[in-house]
């Protein structure tokens, strides 16, 4: 199912922003971040917008995701990036207020429809299996 994520704004006071999922859950979550834009208040500066998560040996990472300027670049739209939480936005250069906003998607494992066809035995998948026929010459 998806879900609105509520998005969250970054400033000068709040320069980060946490999105976590409950550990116990065993649904697979992913938050796609549609866009970053400045809003009411923001100066003429540029406002560093960084994602941090961990990559596949655990280690921490930041990866800046847009680089908003009042006068030429108050808005991007971020065509739904994917993201695995936990991830942590944050303000790396600028005061903000910045906001984030986008989606995030639960999905529940025993909803999976490749899992339906598990309960199949090797003998009859092979069955399934159309033979492949000789080309006619």
């Amino acid at each position: 199912s998806d879900l609105l994520f509520p998005g969250c704004e970054l400033t000068a006071s709040t320069k980060s922003y946490t999105f976590q999922v409950d550990e116990a859950d065993d649904s697979d979550h992913i938050l796609a971040l549609s866009v970053v834009c400045l809003t009411d208040g923001a100066k003429d500066e540029c406002n560093v917008v960084e994602v941090v998560g961990r990559n596949h040996e655990n280690q921490e990472i930041a990866v800046p995701v847009a680089n908003l300027k009042l006068s030429c670049q108050p808005l991007l739209s971020l065509d739904n990036f994917k993201l695995q939480p936990p991830v942590t936005f944050r303000l790396a250069a600028g005061s903000g207020p910045v906001h984030l906003a986008g989606w995030h998607q639960i999905v529940h494992r025993e909803d999976a429809s490749f899992e339906e066809d598990d309960d199949l035995s090797e003998e009859e998948e092979e069955q399934e299996l159309a033979p492949i026929m000789p080309a006619k010459k």
